[in-house]
């Protein structure tokens, strides 16, 4: 039988193809990326840079394309034998990866381009790519002795394994623990949906009561709104000791060989840490600089989450006597007193986020600001019934991208939001190649007697979400190396977070924010309301996420190899910033997926770093109106459509005008006046 995805596809042909058509796909598309790589090598012309330069970015293209739809599967719909397949197919791709940014012949190739890219007349666009190329290869080894690589290649063949089996691991924990309420009183406080899902979740596994489980759309009310504070202890315990249970599937050992692994082979390529090796390559440059923007923050948030630390504290004691808040007590009292102060909470503003609803508001706003189109299709294969998929088009009617939407949780899907590409944009053969772009996401589901509705906070995350997918689909650059989302980790979050801006204004809210049973536009009272309390507990909220950022340089701006247990690093990493007591059953880092896992190790900062750009050019839309066309073009100019072909901070002030100030965010967070 052929090999689905060994011919030729545009939209990937998921209902065509079987778990077992992915490691010969994956091996062939090597070998085939492998013969591209030596035609260029073997090439007996002098190496230029469309024979050498341009024609490495333009290859591997096949394997690109399979590997995106595997892992993407591996996220969003796995199974124990596409796990296994990933055990597999992580270290031939690392030693792939390695053949080629280890090939001493192809890097004296590029050598001799650079060296003459003063005098070759490139483009930005072309000049970009030379240096990122160059610095890929002398970046990660091209010329070190044979032995060091040697090396080199077997740190880069173990982190790839054993990051795959840091989140299968947690992806197990998620899916393990399950708490069945048979009685109806342990659910008081719930909201009525949240007790539904719990019925709903129960009667698909067979089992008589209320089921919640570590999944968010569960875990979350539960904890934010149930008054058994025993039963929240319960579900915080269990979601706080991911990969912490000293059994199978335990990640102690395994953050404790990573962090070692990226140590080590940062040394070997003659940097002091692994954060140092990544910086470079960012916007801020060195670890000094992003522990000074850290601390700087720290410094204004402190305080302020102190104050509010305290006030709540007094509250719940005086509301329930409590003497020491603990963490599964944190969400319960500020929703409490959100609402007493302001008169609001999300099962209020739930009935006016009907999801449906959303992404229409979502696909409005881009329109009015970008002039996209979108229109749903069921012609396009789908890797799962619940995906939606959609035909993007300009005014003119001319085709942008195909995008992908997937929602809601399965025990297949691994926890949180992501935005994800198929395919790459790119120019070739005189042909501007559109992406296929997707985002991912765990939103409550319907119930039988209620669509699918929205926290606020999940609102602002299919806000987000998308404003990553923007990114990947108004990409307009030549080469795939640098198209879409191809930036610098702390400007990648730059158009995701600008989007959550339009969630706040009553212009937006006005497009979609509509009662699910009465069409009835969300009242202005509730607008002034989530406006006012946007700034509620921003300082404990800035002070958790600098604690992120810290726990992560703290795993790599240094050497790593005197820690020894995880625990009592993290405990002493997180005494600056903690409020609340420690809990010894709980560790962050063993579900650290962001930095264990994911791409953000020594990046976790620039979620912070991104929301100084994207306060600053928030207020650039405010002052001009927020559907403001002609900012909103020099945004898609400037930022969305460019990918990484000029430096980040080239990019903004062009947008902007002028450098970001760190002021816009302060002001906005309510840390100073």
């Amino acid at each position: 039988m052929k090999n689905p995805l060994l011919n030729s596809f545009d939209a990937a042909p998921f209902s065509e193809v079987k778990s077992s058509h992915f490691l010969p796909a994956i091996k062939n598309g090597i070998n085939i990326a492998k013969k591209e790589v030596d035609a260029i090598v073997s090439n007996t012309e002098k190496p230029s840079f469309s024979n050498t330069i341009e024609a490495l970015d333009y290859s591997g293209e096949l394997l690109d394309r399979v590997t995106s739809v595997f892992f993407n599967l591996n996220s969003a719909e796995t199974n124990e034998e596409i796990q296994k397949i990933a055990q597999e197919a992580s270290p031939l791709l690392s030693e792939f990866s390695n053949d080629i940014a280890l090939n001493l012949d192809l890097f004296k190739k590029i050598e001799v381009v650079y060296q003459q890219k003063d005098i070759l007349q490139l483009t930005p666009e072309q000049s970009r790519l030379l240096e990122k190329r160059y610095k890929s290869f002398s970046r990660n080894g091209a010329n070190l002795p044979d032995q060091k690589k040697e090396k080199l290649r077997e740190i880069d063949k173990e982190l790839s394994t054993i990051s795959l089996k840091f989140g299968e691991n947690i992806l197990a924990e998620t899916n393990k623990f399950e708490m069945l309420l048979t009685n109806e009183s342990d659910l008081a406080g719930l909201p009525e949906g949240a007790k539904e899902a719990a019925k709903a979740m129960a009667e698909a596994k067979g089992k008589d009561g209320w089921l919640v489980t570590l999944d968010y759309p569960s875990y979350i009310p539960f904890i934010t709104y149930a008054d058994n504070r025993e039963l929240r202890k319960k579900l915080a315990l269990a979601f706080g000791a991911k990969g912490f249970h000293n059994d199978e599937l335990d990640n102690q050992e395994i953050v404790l060989k990573i962090v070692k692994f990226r140590h080590e082979r940062a040394q070997l390529l003659g940097y002091s840490s692994h954060a140092e090796y990544v910086l470079e390559e960012r916007m801020a440059e060195t670890p000094d600089t992003v522990f000074s923007f850290l601390n700087e923050i720290l410094d204004k948030a402190k305080p302020a989450a102190k104050r509010e630390f305290s006030q709540l504290e007094s509250f719940a004691k005086d509301l329930d006597g409590i003497d020491q808040l603990q963490k599964w007590d944190g969400a319960y009292y500020s929703e409490k007193l959100k609402q007493k102060l302001f008169d609001l909470d999300d099962e209020k503003l739930k009935p006016y986020f009907k999801l449906e609803n959303v992404i229409d508001g979502v696909f409005t706003i881009a329109s009015k600001l970008f002039g996209l189109q979108f229109e749903e299709i069921n012609t396009i294969d789908k890797y799962h019934e619940e995906v939606k998929t959609y035909n993007v088009t300009d005014l003119e009617g001319n085709f942008i991208a195909l995008f992908y939407a997937d929602f809601h949780p399965r025990p297949g899907k691994r926890n949180g939001a992501w935005m994800t590409s198929y395919k790459s944009q790119m120019r070739k053969n005189n042909e501007n190649i559109r992406p296929h772009v997707s985002i991912v996401c765990n939103f409550t589901k319907p119930t039988p007697s209620k669509p699918s509705l929205l926290t606020f906070n999940e609102v602002t995350t299919l806000f987000h979400e998308f404003g990553h997918a923007l990114h990947g689909m108004l990409a307009n650059t030549t080469y795939p190396g640098l198209s879409g989302t191809s930036v610098y980790w702390d400007f990648v979050e730059l158009p995701s977070q600008v989007m959550e801006n339009w969630c706040y204004e009553k212009e937006a809210l006005e497009i979609f924010a509509k009662h699910y049973e009465t069409g009835e536009v969300i009242p202005m009272e509730l607008v002034q309301k989530i406006k006012e309390s946007a700034t509620f507990m921003e300082g404990m909220t800035t002070l958790r996420q600098l604690s992120f950022g810290l726990l992560d340089m703290s795993w790599h701006a240094g050497d790593p190899s005197a820690i020894k247990n995880v625990k009592e690093h993290e405990k002493k990493i997180f005494a600056e910033t903690s409020l609340y007591p420690n809990v010894s059953e709980n560790c962050m880092s063993t579900a650290f997926s962001h930095i264990f896992q994911g791409g953000y190790s020594s990046g976790y900062y620039s979620y912070k770093w991104a929301e100084v750009l994207d306060a600053d050019a928030f207020e650039y839309f405010k002052e001009n109106g927020i559907f403001n066309t002609e900012i909103a073009g020099k945004f898609k100019e400037h930022v969305l459509s460019k990918g990484g072909t000029e430096n980040p901070m080239t990019l903004y002030k062009r947008f902007r005008g002028q450098d970001p100030k760190p002021e816009a965010l302060l002001k906005r967070a309510g840390l100073i006046k």
